[in-house]
């Protein structure tokens, strides 16, 4: 099976220091620092790459199950929205929210949501953050124009 590599350096204390996320593609590299994770300093953080990684994820996993009942989406847009709140075992994603829209051609909004939400379950994101206590997904069909 494949394997993916990222990695992260840190220096300095947990208010003060910062460091840099690397992917191991290398198609990002970024700063992050205690401001960018629990405020809203400038950098990115590991939930914001847990959300793309979510996003990116649902929406294959989406493409995936449209095309097993003989649908092609014309395009999906999905945003992840990563919670970070406290709790007693400290700093914790507490929810997700997974928002989608789609253009897919001769699709009831009911099948839609249906094939939806068996995206969310069965999406590797999705399953490998079963801890988190709430996954929630709005899902909204757009008209697709036929012929494109």
């Amino acid at each position: 099976m494949t394997v993916r590599e990222s990695s992260a350096e840190w220096q300095g204390t947990l208010k003060e220091g910062s460091g840099r996320l690397r992917l191991g593609s290398g198609v990002f590299e970024g700063a992050y620092s205690f401001p960018s994770r629990f405020e809203n300093g400038p950098g990115t953080n590991p939930e914001e790459l847990i959300a793309a990684a979510h996003a990116g994820c649902f929406s294959m996993a989406l493409t995936t199950i449209l095309g097993r009942d003989g649908h092609i989406a014309q395009n999906i847009r999905t945003i992840a929205k990563v919670h970070l709140g406290a709790t007693e075992a400290g700093p914790t994603i507490t929810r997700i929210e997974l928002e989608t829209e789609a253009a897919i051609v001769d699709l009831a909004e009911d099948e839609f949501e249906r094939l939806a939400q068996s995206a969310k379950a069965g999406c590797l994101v999705s399953r490998a953050l079963a801890g988190v206590p709430r996954i929630t997904l709005k899902a909204t069909l757009i008209e697709a124009v036929k012929g494109q």
